[in-house]
């Protein structure tokens, strides 16, 4: 009997690297994935190479790949060797619906779900297409859609006494809202927005198409309303500070001309959303997709067919996720008591003198 066993091990064994050596013969092709995760605990996107304490969604991702047999192993520790290129570099705690890596894997039989059984359950690889040799899903998007899940008491006005299950939002507050909402629409200068660039950084001009908050629904007896904003590219921290911006004109912290003035060059103290809800929903590829998304070789990167299933995700790991979060850390509510720390009204330089001044009269 133990002989039965030991053969039976052999031959699974056998079999192994029988498969292994398959894996190794096939050519590798280049592609993208379409994955969604909920970034719940995880320091981000992108993998910090030898910074172990701080777990990625990458991190996940490329053990998968490994495991898998796409990648042979030494491309996980370095992934140029597999042109591994990520759509959108997520924040701490940022989660995604339609997120697009490029990379070249060995086409394995089965690969998604292959690919899937090595991953958690918030992380899914949804979709896979063949792209291009040179494509790159950064360099070749276009834009890019997130959304803001937000309960929709973070608007009420900062005199007035809210209970925040009982809280239902106005019509006029939500029209006061898109109408705040779609002045960053066009090209502005978003260098207040985010800690990395100076006023006179070309690189600080974004182009947002467009942001808008949708019609508030009841979640577990809590309302919430989502913003969508579609831009060319962000930067770090730029839609929840965009989004922080208006919720503190809405309150009544901030005037409105302040949305003006932080397009300027001075420096202005722009308060910056929790992470908690914001999630990346799409990226676009129009410009390739009308180049060769129609050439016989190639699928355009549209996800169509894959809809039901993202869909089906957000209602399983992200929505509840945002939600029970919210009601458990009160992540938004304890972020709208620190909005009366601000300075709306004057300037980094003001501030800074008015500091020394204050430090001289001691």
């Amino acid at each position: 009997e133990e002989n039965g066993h030991q053969n039976k091990r052999l031959k699974s064994d056998a079999d192994e690297e029988d498969a292994e050596d398959q894996n190794k013969k096939l050519p590798k092709r280049k592609i993208v994935l379409l994955m969604a995760y909920s970034g719940k605990g995880y320091h981000g996107m992108q993998r910090n190479v030898g910074s172990s304490q701080f777990k990625t969604i990458e991190d996940d991702l490329v053990s998968a790949l490994v495991q898998s047999g796409c990648i042979p192993e030494n491309h996980g520790e370095d992934m140029k060797k597999m042109s591994f290129q990520r759509c959108a570099r997520t924040d701490k705690g940022v989660s995604a619906a339609g997120q697009i890596v490029s990379l070249k894997v060995r086409l394995i039989d089965d690969i998604l779900e292959k690919i899937n059984n090595h991953l958690p359950s918030h992380i899914r690889i949804l979709g896979l297409k063949r792209v291009t040799g040179g494509f790159n899903s950064k360099n070749k998007c276009d834009a890019r859609t997130y959304s803001y899940m937000l309960p929709t008491f973070a608007f009420a006005h900062k005199d007035q006494d809210v209970q925040e299950e009982l809280y239902r939002l106005d019509r006029e507050t939500l029209e006061r809202v898109n109408k705040l909402l779609a002045c960053y629409k066009g090209t502005h200068n978003f260098h207040n927005f985010t800690s990395q660039k100076g006023p006179r950084d070309p690189s600080a001009k974004r182009y947002i198409m467009e942001m808008y908050c949708g019609e508030p629904f009841v979640r577990d007896s809590m309302e919430f309303a989502v913003i969508k904003v579609k831009g060319q590219s962000f930067m770090m921290h730029q839609i929840r500070k965009m989004i922080g911006l208006v919720i503190a004109v809405v309150k009544g912290y901030a005037a409105e001309s302040i949305m003006e003035r932080s397009w300027g060059e001075e420096k202005v103290d722009v308060p910056k959303a929790p992470g908690l809800g914001l999630v990346l929903e799409k990226v676009h590829f129009e410009k390739y997709n009308r180049r060769f998304g129609n050439d016989g070789l190639h699928e355009p990167l549209e996800w169509t067919e894959e809809e039901e299933k993202i869909a089906v995700f957000k209602e399983q790991y992200i929505y509840p996720t945002i939600i029970n979060t919210e009601r458990e850390e009160k992540s938004m509510a304890n972020w709208l008591n620190t909005l009366s720390i601000h300075d709306f009204n004057s300037s980094a330089v003001e501030m800074q003198t008015n500091n020394k001044n204050s430090k001289v009269n001691d």
